[in-house]
């Protein structure tokens, strides 16, 4: 398979609706075969989610255009990812951050995909194991914090852990069916925008839902 040509197809396909150029050419940058199963390889350019196992997946592509593109990174970030799963996100980060911090609940996915993104040279990513705290206070504030899985609500500790001026990008309503907020931190108050429809696994924790 060509998957050069079909990644290209794909770009072309979601830059329908992603306009941010650095977006797209990130995307272009990132094998996503690489960050599937084996024997999904050839459904890797496919616009939607996949299975990569322990009750997980890799999100579908515009949807990671269109949370990385709510981000508005510039290149000088520290950027929280929750939720690792195959890396596939981090290295879309990684492309356009100056450094990516990324937690994963399943030790099993955590370690895999910390080896592949140091296989493919990412060194400005970080994947750690998720602690009982949402987040990761340890290396806040960020400027910019992604969630890739479905919470109850926007949890007070995301918006402790951003900078001022910062982005939060979360999947938030039911177990089924979520809206995509994002929400900016200011010294007046939060801005929250809705960015449409959206369908993720749960977020896991303590202060998210429980298993």
């Amino acid at each position: 398979m060509d998957f050069s040509r079909a990644r290209q197809i794909l770009i072309e396909s979601i830059s329908h609706g992603i306009k941010d150029k650095r977006t797209l050419l990130a995307m272009s940058r990132v094998a996503r075969e690489r960050f599937v199963p084996v024997e999904l390889q050839s459904s890797a350019y496919d616009d939607r989610p996949l299975v990569i196992g322990y009750g997980q997946t890799i999100s579908q592509p515009y949807m990671v255009a269109l949370m990385t593109e709510a981000l508005e990174l510039k290149g000088l970030e520290k950027v929280l990812e929750i939720g690792t799963g195959s890396g596939y996100q981090a290295a879309i980060l990684a492309e356009l951050a100056r450094f990516v911090y990324s937690v994963e609940r399943i030790p099993e996915l955590a370690e895999a995909a910390g080896k592949l993104l140091d296989e493919l040279g990412y060194e400005n990513v970080q994947v750690e194991l998720a602690g009982d705290k949402l987040g990761c206070e340890e290396h806040a504030p960020y400027d910019a914090i992604l969630v890739a899985a479905a919470a109850p609500t926007v949890h007070q500790a995301l918006i402790d852990q951003l900078a001022e001026g910062g982005r939060l990008v979360i999947p938030v309503g039911t177990r089924l069916e979520q809206e995509l907020l994002r929400v900016t931190k200011g010294k007046a108050g939060n801005i929250t925008e809705k960015l449409g429809g959206c369908r993720f696994v749960p977020l896991i924790g303590r202060d998210a839902w429980q298993e």
